[in-house]
């Protein structure tokens, strides 16, 4: 016996999302059925819902929920578990197999899922290995940003680029997932912690999750910003200039143009002395991207790509619902817009015009 939930679907012809009720079959054998409390809402989605499509399409991939149902083979969790719902495998290394993808049959045939999960729906189904067991008394609407914005982010500077005490950051764009990425930053005492944005609210909204310094992008010239913030007295490069560039630079967005500024934002090093800075790809990028590869061979910087925060959801999310409960993660200022379902088309367009400030989420 299936189960109804209603879905958001993006129809394979170009047109608005459509709000389905559809009949959800029993959970698989490795799958279970969530019922979803909010769903965050991603930048990366609008990228999907742009691009062409050869069947319709079921979105969204992090919420928050309780298990309503368990497959045979489920081991991992039992009906009545809260669990966060991710799109990242929650211990790839661990996996014995693939994790199941679900498909949906909406009414103009079989739906795919954007990545391997949905959690745009009131009831959603998912491999067990999309799941991570949470504590009951968690927060059940905020805490569903943490499957995507909170995990890239953050986990982007205490994962893939191991920021230690002390090193200077830059984060270009700072909305949910680059606001995330700053948290991270303080709580592993990176300093000075640089946010870099065109919008003076959003800049001075960052300072409250723990930027220390500001750069409107369409004011100034934020490479030189950066670097006038980050100079190394009495350091010099071997051309004998002087040493200046943050240690590490993240890109939020994933736009041409910023991609091309985290390189050269970056700290210069010294032959023989000190390797250059690191700039980090966070954002999904859009277009091809042109690097200028003298400066990254003289000055020994390095361009990396981080996945998902390259975190181990398994691993990562309790550290992340901790930071919640002890303060250090202010989600409920992190979220600053909600919707309900049947708003997805109005919240879609509120992203898309750079109306939301933080992360947006529906609420179910």
């Amino acid at each position: 016996m299936g189960t109804t939930a209603r879905v958001v679907v993006l129809p394979q012809e170009p047109g608005p999302l459509r709000v389905e009720e559809i009949n959800l079959p029993d959970p698989g054998p490795t799958q279970v059925l969530v019922k979803e409390f909010a769903s965050g809402i991603c930048h990366s989605q609008l990228h999907q819902m742009h691009r062409p499509r050869r069947s319709p399409v079921v979105l969204g991939h992090e919420a928050t929920g309780v298990v309503l149902k368990a497959g045979s083979a489920v081991t991992y969790v039992k009906e009545g578990d809260t669990v966060l719902v991710t799109w990242v495998p929650r211990n790839s290394a661990a996996a014995k197999e693939r994790p199941t993808r679900a498909m949906v049959e909406t009414s103009e045939g079989t739906a795919r899922t954007g990545e391997g999960v949905f959690t745009w729906a009131d009831h959603t189904l998912a491999d067990e290995q999309f799941v991570v067991k949470a504590d009951p008394d968690i927060k059940k609407d905020v805490t569903s940003i943490i499957g995507c914005a909170v995990m890239t982010g953050a986990g982007a500077v205490i994962h893939t680029a191991d920021v230690r005490p002390g090193q200077s950051v830059a984060i270009f764009g700072v909305g949910g997932v680059g606001l995330s990425a700053v948290v991270g930053a303080k709580q592993v005492s990176a300093y000075p912690i640089i946010a870099v944005d065109l919008d003076d609210k959003k800049l001075e909204f960052a300072k409250k999750f723990g930027a220390t310094h500001v750069i409107n992008a369409s004011k100034v010239d934020p490479i030189q910003a950066i670097h006038e913030l980050t100079r190394h007295e009495g350091k010099f490069t071997m051309f004998g200039q002087p040493v200046s560039g943050a240690d590490f630079t993240f890109d939020c967005i994933g736009l041409k143009k910023t991609m091309e500024q985290i390189v050269p934002a970056c700290r210069g090093g010294h032959f023989g002395a000190a390797k250059g800075g690191t700039a980090i790809l966070v954002g999904v990028p859009g277009t091809p991207v042109e690097l200028n590869a003298i400066d990254m061979l003289v000055n020994e910087k390095s361009f990396a790509g981080s996945f998902a925060g390259s975190c181990v959801p398994e691993k990562d999310f309790p550290l992340f619902l901790q930071w919640h409960k002890d303060g250090a993660l202010d989600l409920e200022s992190l979220v600053t817009a909600r919707y309900t379902i049947d708003q997805i088309n109005e919240a879609t367009t509120a992203l898309e015009k750079g109306q939301i400030s933080g992360r947006a989420i529906l609420e179910f």
